[in-house]
């Protein structure tokens, strides 16, 4: 489906019945990374899989972690959802931080592999970044080494249950991801043990019990009025 929002068309996807799941994919990909995890969390939520602007088949225009916010913010807006698990990976997991930030929308968040500034990745994948930025020009990989700028003013403005992830061999460096459960009132912390920045979650089942567990363990998971 597509729907306008923002000045822009935006692809997504939706499966299932019960709480509103969005599921947001990285830089360079879109919704097709999570076909390992859906069947298991179409049985629970109503899941909402969008290709963020200037990926996959939703269309191109302005690129900024600010403006990709304010896309799903309208989203939210426009779809009326509430009590909302947005669920982010790498730029998803930026873009889920600002949006939780600025809407009480949504109520629970589950940041895997963000970054608060691009010093915030390890400096041979900044590196690596910006060679293939100068052989293409992509505007995606630009984006990558410019943005994201995020306060913790902005982080101390997230009200939702939050829970931060990361893999042991993540390119995000620990620090960073310390900082922002640090920064997020009573956020919880899972560095993933063998994992790196995306192997428990594109084209992984890993995310959808990470996802379960978390929303049981906060009481947010309803089935059939009732919780689970």
């Amino acid at each position: 489906m597509n729907i306008t929002v923002n000045g822009i068309k935006l692809y997504y996807e939706k499966h299932g019945e019960g709480r509103p799941l969005i599921l947001l994919h990285g830089n360079g990909e879109d919704h097709t990374i999570f076909d390992r995890a859906l069947p298991k969390l179409e049985k629970r939520f109503c899941c909402y899989l969008v290709d963020s602007r200037n990926h996959g088949q939703s269309e191109e225009g302005e690129l900024h972690y600010e403006t990709m916010a304010k896309d799903m913010f309208c989203f939210l807006e426009m779809l009326k959802l509430r009590d909302v698990v947005f669920c982010g990976f790498s730029d998803g997991g930026i873009v889920g931080l600002l949006t939780a930030a600025r809407t009480d929308r949504i109520s629970t968040l589950i940041v895997c592999g963000a970054n608060l500034s691009p010093m915030g990745v390890g400096f041979f994948t900044r590196a690596r970044v910006w060679f293939e930025h100068l052989k293409t020009g992509d505007p995606r990989l630009e984006l990558m080494l410019k943005e994201p700028y995020i306060s913790d003013d902005v982080l101390a403005n997230i009200k939702a249950n939050t829970l931060v992830l990361a893999g042991s061999r993540d390119l995000i460096r620990e620090e960073e991801t310390a900082h922002i459960a640090e920064m997020i009132q009573g956020a919880e912390m899972q560095i993933l043990e063998g994992e790196d920045h995306g192997s428990y979650i594109v084209h992984s089942e890993k995310i959808a019990k990470l996802i379960i567990d978390y929303c049981r363990q906060t009481m947010d998971v309803v089935q059939n009025g009732e919780k689970i």
